[in-house]
């Protein structure tokens, strides 16, 4: 563990109230009970991380998690992927899909950044899962698992005409009609945006809001089949085509700044997030989930810079439209290892993290000199309270650029405000990719490692 850093002779109270409440975690099954305590009835979870890339992110979720499912009848896991990958972890988990084994079932995850969904810790969560819905369900239910985000345009173009084939034929052939104009661009969506800027391109709006409006209204045709498998089949496929839609709509705005195709992106997820919720109420269950998500996006935005630049998020959203029935729970950690990219569609590099600035959350954490806490609750404790002061507070994605650290990686917060518990683990490894390239397997050679920002 690294040396607490000396603070101020006016930050001493503060630090010892989080010395008071923290929850030290070691591995023991009595680690999240406060959590879990918390949580009560709500309905959802959102557990956060402060990067895509970090081992203990990813197991204290699924230790989270577990416990949500076995516990407190939690019935599905949905996560920052994408709509047609994670229903074939899905399909794996519930007895129903034609994957061997939890490897195979993660090969939909193939865009970029493929660490973020195939590695060591998903990979031994998803056998949990099928172990767990063996035990307990039958056959096709079970827990399953989501993808919130809407990036894959081309391969929802597919599966929804993959549906209609089935069902409706003729249907089938329209859709294929509205989707062409965006066939060229499902390799490379962004170009679909760049295109449309130039003049290159009609966009597609009023074509895939057509096949959209008809899924939805030919619903009762398709659903005529007794059963729930129509029922689940028309869902995913009525998502899939809410995903082209939503998707147009995010590349052809994206180059016009960040602001509104953020917001669109996380209105999205928070809609899919809700839809999630009311299918499964359909079928007869509580229709309760867990996200997982990077803090920016579970963290409520209005207790961060983020809302000065007009940006909303999920967390902000849910809290919105369900008030104390979602949970926000962040991650964060002061120094290690961490598994990211040096830029967008680069190889998966494993990299040293800096330890964190002075004025933040993370080093004040450090301070307390406790390996791995949880901060439960944070909205009605002492330590609440000393976390509401505005702090510098770090956000590694699926790029890690250190020599810039303080430009591209942090900004200020509330955290208490921000989340409704804590988790801080000190020193983190980087998160084990399945797929290792050398670049991953030497990591960051110490010389190029900068000695100051």
């Amino acid at each position: 563990m690294a040396s607490p850093l000396a603070l101020p002779v006016g930050e001493s109270a503060a630090l010892e109230a989080l010395r008071l409440d923290a929850r030290p975690l070691g591995g023991g099954e009595s680690d999240y009970d406060a959590l879990l305590e918390l949580v009560g009835d709500a309905r959802l979870v959102l557990l956060g991380e402060s990067s895509h890339g970090t081992h203990e992110f990813y197991r204290e979720r699924a230790r989270i998690t577990r416990r949500l499912i076995e516990e407190l009848g939690f019935t599905a896991v949905a996560v920052e992927g994408d709509w047609p990958d994670a229903d074939r972890v899905s399909r794996y988990v519930q007895g129903a899909g034609e994957d061997r084994d939890a490897e195979e079932a993660l090969r939909g995850f193939r865009r970029f950044p493929t660490w973020m969904w195939r590695n060591a810790e998903v990979l031994d969560f998803v056998g949990w899962l099928r172990a767990h819905n063996e035990r307990v369900a039958a056959p096709g239910r079970g827990v399953g698992f989501y993808g919130l985000d809407l990036y894959s345009l081309g391969a929802s173009m597919e599966a929804v005409v993959a549906y209609l084939e089935e069902v409706d034929p003729a249907a089938a052939s329209r859709a294929r009609r509205r989707y062409e104009c965006l066939h060229p661009y499902s390799k490379d969506s962004s170009g679909y945006g760049q295109a449309v800027l130039l003049g290159v391109s009609e966009p597609c709006r009023r074509r895939v809001l057509e096949q959209l409006v008809e899924l939805r209204r030919h619903a009762g045709d398709y659903l005529r089949a007794d059963g729930l498998v129509a029922e689940d089949r028309y869902f995913l496929a009525a998502q899939n085509a809410t995903v082209v839609a939503n998707a147009e709509e995010y590349y052809r705005t994206m180059f016009g700044g960040p602001a509104p195709s953020w917001n669109l992106r996380d209105r999205h997820m928070a809609d899919t997030l809700d839809e999630l919720q009311v299918h499964l109420a359909r079928h007869g269950g509580p229709g309760k989930v867990v996200v997982w998500e990077h803090n920016s996006h579970v963290g409520d935005a209005r207790s961060t810079e983020m809302a000065q630049r007009g940006e909303l998020n999920l967390g902000q959203l849910m809290r919105e439209r369900h008030a104390h029935d979602a949970v926000l729970v962040g991650f964060t950690t002061y120094t290690g290892t961490v598994t990211a990219a040096s830029e967008w569609g680069g190889e998966a590099e494993r990299k040293r993290v800096r330890p964190a600035l002075p004025d933040s959350y993370e080093a004040l954490l450090h301070a307390t000199g406790i390996p791995a806490f949880l901060l439960c609750p944070l909205r009605t404790s002492d330590s609440g309270r000393v976390l509401r002061e505005p702090r510098l507070e770090r956000a590694i994605g699926v790029i890690y650029r250190p020599e810039s650290e303080r430009s591209s990686h942090w900004f200020a917060a509330c955290a208490s405000q921000q989340f409704d518990a804590l988790v801080h683990i000190d020193v983190t490894r980087a998160v084990e990719p399945l797929e290792r390239t050398g670049t991953w397997e030497l990591g960051e050679p110490p010389e190029t490692y900068p000695t100051s920002l």
